[in-house]
Formats: C-alpha cells, sequence, structure tokens
C-alpha cells in the first residue's frame, strides 16, 4: 500500500492505494475532480524526496506528496 498527501491547498484527505509506480496513479486521480485540476501544476515527491519522472517503482509503504505550486511574498 502506497500512502499518498495532498498538501497546501488542494484540501483533499490523503488516500492509500495499491500502485507500482507514480503512472498508475495519475491515471487515478486524473477521474478525481478535487485533484485533477493540480496534476499539471503540482511537485511530486516520493518519501520526501522530489522526482521528475512517472516511472519511479513504488513500494509497500512508500508515502507521495502532491506539492502544489506556492506563491508567498
Amino acid at each position: 500500500m502506497v500512502k499518498v498527501e495532498f498538501l497546501g491547498p488542494i484540501n483533499k484527505d490523503s488516500m492509500d492505494v495499491e500502485i507500482s509506480n507514480l503512472n498508475e496513479l495519475s491515471s487515478i486521480l486524473k477521474s478525481d475532480s478535487e485533484v485533477s485540476t493540480w496534476l499539471e501544476t503540482c511537485a511530486v515527491a516520493i518519501n520526501d524526496t522530489l522526482i521528475s519522472s512517472r516511472d519511479v517503482e513504488l513500494k509497500d509503504g512508500d508515502r507521495v506528496s502532491l506539492l502544489p505550486p506556492v506563491c508567498g511574498g
């Protein structure tokens, strides 16, 4: 099971899913209206490490975090 966290203004509770890579997660989240609009702009971290490829293999117990862009001053 992989835990998925939605940070900042995404405003969605964490979820646990059976996936082996980020392509599978992307397919799941595209059908979720609360999250789908954020997918193109979010950075993604696996176990607190930012990644740039969706082909990273995920293991049981991994944590994926979706980090929306933040603006501030």
